[in-house]
């Protein structure tokens, strides 16, 4: 068996962030768990290298790449035993502005996230009362002449403490004067460093991973009308546009986290010696390892069609959901296989395994859950009703 990296895409830029990663060696993601501190060092040195404006095309200052790419340094990152999710909502949401933003807007925002002079990585959807059904939103952005007031609250709205920026959907049109319970929406980018304290509030929520996660509050809080993206009403499709590349990069830290319990269950079995022979000599210990190793290799293939489609401009929803759904799985039963094997050990905080276990079980749920991906596969791919 090998776990090298040579023989897949994008192997010079998978060595290179291999080596950055080094540089932050599992003493420091322990002591940034154990304070619920934010990994400023990690993403400097990342914004630094270039990799978090890889998507970001090469006249706005990013470095003009696939979401192959990209799928390869969130990937490593994993695979290192880092974590990207403090910062790798820098690379896809920026996607929205991209897309559906006016050529000021984009001038005036990308080159200055591709320098890493500013952060856009607050995504504003979630609401406690509305879950998944982002037709059931409640926030409110209301027009007044050169300005619109917001009203409303969001939830999991993960780095709000540690973003310039944050891409907000909100209603703008009430829920019953439109054709579909999603028409209405509108998309915002707002300058948090403008409203904070002044209508906005943000409140951290802790939780069992250390993903600087929070709710943000909204009273009365005033923004300029060009803040809006695209045409106003139109922000569910802009936000769906950028799920697949999300989906897909998500995926593939999955896949990394998968290599990482995967190359540690390997050299554990390998090592450790019970009644004078390796553990890993015993069936009941090898075959999960070797289960687990199949499983992510699919999943990997998954991953990597999808980002072959999306790159070519093809319909990926098929391939972006099962990529998601077949990652966060395989990643899962890695890690599962991986503190069995380790026993004990598995448990104690200077393997690591336990804090990779704590956030590995995150992609079962965010930033969709297993079960609304089903429902998509069967509804969307092979058309049977629709079940909620």
């Amino acid at each position: 068996m090998t776990l090298s990296d040579a023989a897949l895409p994008h192997a010079e830029i998978r060595e290179e962030v291999k080596k950055l990663c080094a540089r932050f060696p599992g003493e420091y993601w322990r002591k940034l768990d154990t304070a619920r501190a934010y990994p400023s060092e990690f993403v400097a040195a990342l914004t630094e290298a270039g990799y978090l404006s890889v998507l970001i095309p090469e006249e706005y200052g990013g470095a003009g790449l696939g979401l192959g790419a990209a799928s390869a340094i969130l990937e490593t990152i994993h695979a290192e035993g880092a974590n990207g999710a403090a910062c790798h909502a820098q690379m896809y949401t920026m996607g929205t502005v991209l897309r559906h933003g006016t050529e000021a807007q984009k001038r005036r925002y990308l080159p200055e996230i591709a320098a890493g002079r500013l952060r856009l990585q607050a995504f504003g959807v979630t609401e406690p009362t509305s879950g998944t059904d982002t037709g059931a939103l409640r926030t409110t952005a209301r027009r007044e002449g050169d300005r619109y007031i917001v009203n409303g609250q969001k939830v999991w709205t993960s780095r709000a403490e540690h973003s310039d920026l944050m891409l907000l959907l909100a209603r703008t049109q009430k829920r019953e004067e439109g054709r579909k319970k999603t028409d209405g929406l509108s998309v915002f980018l707002v300058d948090m460093r403008e409203v904070l304290g002044r209508g906005l509030t943000i409140r951290p929520i802790r939780t069992m991973m250390n993903h600087n996660s929070c709710e943000v509050f909204f009273d009365n809080m005033e923004i300029p009308a060009d803040s809006l993206i695209g045409v106003e009403g139109k922000g569910f499709r802009y936000i769906l546009d950028g799920m697949n590349a999300e989906r897909l990069l998500i995926a593939s830290e999955s896949i990394g986290d998968a290599k990482w319990f995967t190359a540690r269950s390997v050299a554990y079995a390998n090592e450790r010696r019970v009644f004078d022979r390796p553990i890993g000599q015993n069936q009941g210990v090898q075959f999960p390892i070797a289960r687990a190793y199949a499983q992510w290799r699919a999943a990997e293939l998954m991953v990597h069609r999808g980002c072959e489609k999306f790159e070519a401009g093809l319909p990926c929803g098929e391939e972006a959901n099962m990529a998601k759904l077949l990652a966060a799985d395989a990643a899962w039963a890695a890690a599962e296989t991986c503190v069995q094997t380790h026993g004990g050990f598995g448990f104690a905080e200077e393997y690591d395994i336990e804090r990779k276990f704590r956030e590995t079980r995150l992609y079962q749920v965010a930033p969709i859950s297993t079960n609304l991906i089903l429902s998509y596969i069967a509804e969307h791919v092979l058309g049977l009703p629709r079940s909620y």
